[in-house]
């Protein structure tokens, strides 16, 4: 998810060096949301993770 966002990232760049404002304004704007979500799985994953190691280490 976060290549995914990286990826959406560059198309903006690009888009956006070519002069295309406003799709490089939506490709940002995805790339943000994309972002956020991988961050907030990323998060519950480490918790989520640390949670049943602790349970069922012992």
């Amino acid at each position: 998810m976060l290549q995914l966002a990286i990826t959406l990232l560059v198309i903006a760049l690009i888009a956006a060096l070519l002069g295309f404002g406003g799709m490089a304004g939506s490709f940002v704007g995805l790339a943000q949301i994309v972002f956020f979500v991988f961050l907030v799985l990323a998060v519950l994953s480490f918790l989520g993770g640390g949670v049943f190691r602790r349970r069922y280490s012992s």
